[in-house]
């Protein structure tokens, strides 16, 4: 059982699938974990397995966002590490990509990742022993996949936030990372995994020769977030197959 002691874990997009996997590591490790998302039935789910707190909270509104951290710290004095797990996926070329769509995939994935690193940053710098902040790429922010431009888009600027802002708060004991996994089998990407053809054609590319499994990326996360991992910042780690750096057998 957790005590006064234990690390506080925010995990935006908590009910998701890479999200409740985090939850369950977190939870195995004697951590306090607060859920976050927009469902609140779901998230209820994961927090009862967890023994987490739940809080729905649309990470795309800013001020959401900083209510859910001060919630946070007034019900546990500290945040230790957070994770931005919300996202989406959009595969289609941009000359068929509305204006909508292209904003919404920015909201979801940009958006929630700059709010929620602003409102943690805020607090962890000013409190002892900093914090960890862990947000979500995609091995599509740094290869050409076809008609990924979208979301291409949106998580390389999740990268790019996340060197920056690990530069900018490194003094103050804040360090900033990403995951950035290949395709993944969740309830987010079961049009794609649940698709025989293409999910072989996806298996082919990555190196590895098969899919992501959410327990895979939770474990790059929460290693990210742990304390002993207290010398790594900005850092972009490739949780993908092989799929971002290594080239497949034909």
């Amino acid at each position: 059982m957790n005590n006064e002691t234990s690390p506080v874990m925010v995990i935006v997009g908590g009910a998701g699938g890479i999200g409740s996997a985090v939850a369950r590591r977190l939870a195995a490790r004697d951590c306090r974990i607060v859920l976050a998302g927009r469902e609140p039935g779901r998230l209820q789910a994961v927090a009862t397995e967890t023994a987490a707190q739940a809080i729905t909270c649309d990470a795309r509104d800013s001020a959401a966002v900083d209510a859910l951290m001060q919630s946070v710290v007034a019900s546990h004095g500290r945040v230790d590490g957070v994770v931005n797990c919300a996202g989406s996926i959009l595969i289609k070329p941009a000359h068929l990509i509305s204006d909508q769509e292209f904003a919404d995939t920015l909201a979801i994935n940009l958006t929630t990742a700059f709010n929620l690193l602003r409102a943690a940053t805020r607090l962890m710098m000013r409190q002892a022993g900093g914090g960890s902040i862990v947000l979500c790429s995609s091995v599509a922010a740094r290869r050409g996949l076809v008609n990924h431009e979208a979301i291409a888009a949106a998580k390389a600027g999740v990268e790019g936030l996340a060197l920056a802002a690990a530069a900018t708060y490194a003094r103050q004991g804040v360090r900033v990372n990403c995951v950035a996994p290949g395709l993944t089998r969740t309830d987010l990407t079961r049009a794609l995994t649940q698709n025989e053809t293409v999910a072989k054609a996806s298996a082919a590319l990555h190196p590895l020769g098969r899919i992501g499994e959410p327990a895979e990326v939770a474990s790059a996360i929460c290693w990210l977030l742990d304390r002993e991992q207290s010398w790594i910042t900005g850092q972009v780690l490739g949780v993908d197959g092989g799929l971002g750096s290594v080239q497949a057998r034909s």
